[in-house]
């Protein structure tokens, strides 16, 4: 039970059906998709192509999904990998050539094919209820008449747009400044597109005039894309990774997504007895933190595009974690970052849905950097992810840029099971925080008892793989600090909170949904 005497927020309940994500009109048009007979799935969609308009910086139709879906009455739970490839022409050698050692945000070698709207397709064919056409149609609203900038996207935007183009300018900027708190955004030519992919499906996206018009943007840029590139994009269907931590099971999305370095994170810090700690103490979080910093060394080392990763199940492996735990002084913070640091982004958009028959899905969808790679196509205004940023120029390394290949994602849905049954749905945004951010919701809540309202909005920190620093949210005390500190931590304090959670918990027994959304963003858990 909560401090009613703090602030903070209660879980959300609900019996029929429940939605959580960063957007209250996103949350509200996903729940009325429920509440008028679509699914988890159906919701699922409707409340993320949405969040394109609301959260424009954050993702859009030129990105990348992936998603978990458990059908109802099953508990076997399916993985959608909505990432889209490089395209053919990419040739690492070739940038190298030019003098390159890594692919930058900003270059047209990040521009990998959008993935999401294929994904978005197949999971309505597949696992829908009513329809792509009655999934689009509250975006296809949205987008027209435009949503009125809410309180953490106009604190995020400020500031951004330098990198735009002067077609993503025209699209994404109010009169060539950022729009702020209370400014109507629309997106105008995205819902003409949407409306063309809700009459005629995918290939109104990936052939005929807005190919041409995302083509256009490209190959002035001196892309190598091409209209293949594009009508050869499928997302794929799979079966995800799986770990324990302690009397739970965390279910993540297989590579080209960063799931299973979450795993081996819960595995590492399940070799101590966190339990015993205080929740916002300094040894609970330095022993998060150089968890964190193996875990993530290991990402690095060996995560991929699934046809080019072969160390899986050694980052899988329990002796793979007791190992690196033997590595963690519990007084001495090590001195050294990871050896590699593949480019990785901090914006994302997440929604998770339950619906009363027991289909769950946790979908999660981004543009890799605030407004992607900053290039928009002219007409339609399709703004591309930069997700190729993800690839690392080392020749025969696993992630190694190269044609067709999905890069390393950041993103990944998860979910929790208790023995067989799957009794919660989530997901923890903020670019690579992503994997400490799953394996510190799973310890609050397994740990410490905290509800998943309480588990969410509990201080965070993040030891940074790229800059050696432990980045310190303000909620955390000064004695935490400097305690940390004293443990030799290249501590920081951000200036915004580190990443944003959803997740609604399933409680099969009394026939309950219990939602709850990080106060970190604007959105909410709804439900019914």
């Amino acid at each position: 039970m909560r401090n009613f005497h703090a602030g903070g927020r209660s879980p959300v309940l609900g019996t029929n059906g429940m939605v959580a994500t960063s957007h209250p009109l996103a949350a509200i048009e996903a729940l009325d998709v429920l509440k008028a007979g679509g699914n988890a799935a159906d919701a699922a969609i409707a409340g993320a192509v949405l969040l394109g308009v609301c959260e424009p910086h954050m993702t859009g139709l030129g990105g990348d999904c992936f998603a978990l879906i458990k059908p109802a009455g099953a508990n076997d739970v399916i993985a959608l990998n909505a990432s889209g490839r490089a395209p053919a022409g990419l040739d690492a050698a070739a940038l190298r050539a030019e003098g390159k050692t890594t692919i930058e945000a900003e270059d047209i070698a990040s521009i990998t094919v959008p993935g999401a709207v294929d994904g978005f397709c197949r999971l309505a064919e597949a696992h829908g209820k009513i329809g792509l056409d009655r999934c689009l149609a509250p975006a296809i609203r949205h987008f027209e008449d435009g949503v009125p900038v809410a309180s953490r996207v106009a604190f995020d935007l400020a500031g951004l747009g330098d990198h735009l183009t002067p077609e993503a300018r025209r699209h994404f900027l109010n009169n060539g400044r950022a729009f702020a708190f209370g400014d109507r955004l629309r997106l105008p030519g995205q819902a003409e597109v949407l409306r063309r992919i809700a009459t005629h499906g995918r290939d109104a996206f990936y052939d005929g005039e807005v190919l041409d018009d995302m083509l256009t943007a490209l190959v002035a840029r001196n892309g190598s894309h091409s209209a293949g590139d594009f009508t050869r994009t499928e997302a794929t269907w799979g079966t995800p990774v799986d770990g324990t931590y302690k009397t739970h099971r965390l279910i993540e999305h297989r590579p080209n997504g960063q799931g299973a370095t979450a795993i081996l994170l819960c595995n590492i810090l399940a070799q101590f007895d966190i339990a015993a700690m205080d929740p916002f103490g300094a040894k609970r979080f330095h022993l998060q933190a150089e968890a964190t910093r193996l875990a993530y060394d290991a990402r690095n080392r060996f995560l991929a595009d699934p046809d080019h990763m072969t160390r899986l199940d050694h980052m899988l492996s329990m002796d793979t974690a007791k190992s690196l735990a033997g590595l963690i002084d519990p007084a001495r913070a090590m001195t050294a970052p990871g050896p590699l640091a593949e480019n990785v982004h901090k914006d994302t958009v997440l929604i998770t849905a339950v619906d009363k028959d027991g289909m769950a899905v946790s979908l999660i969808y981004s543009l890799f950097a605030s407004f992607g790679s900053g290039v928009a196509s002219p007409k339609f205004g399709i703004l591309f992810q930069n997700r190729g940023s993800g690839f690392n120029l080392i020749a025969g390394h696993p992630n190694e840029a190269g044609p067709g290949k999905r890069p390393m994602h950041t993103i990944i849905p998860a979910m929790r099971a208790t023995g067989r049954d799957i009794d919660m749905t989530f997901g923890v945004m903020g670019g690579q925080y992503q994997a400490t951010g799953h394996a510190h919701f799973m310890s609050n809540m397994t740990d410490f008892g905290m509800d998943p309202q309480q588990a969410i909005e509990a201080p965070r920190a993040f030891a940074d793989p790229m800059t050696g620093q432990l980045q310190i949210e303000n909620t955390l005390s000064d004695a935490t600090f400097a305690a940390l500190s004293d443990m030799g931590h290249n501590l920081v304090r951000p200036d915004g909170p580190i990443g944003g959670a959803q997740a609604i918990q399933i409680d099969s027994a009394r026939g309950v949904l219990i939602g709850a959304s990080d106060p970190r963003k604007d959105g909410m858990a709804v439900g019914y």
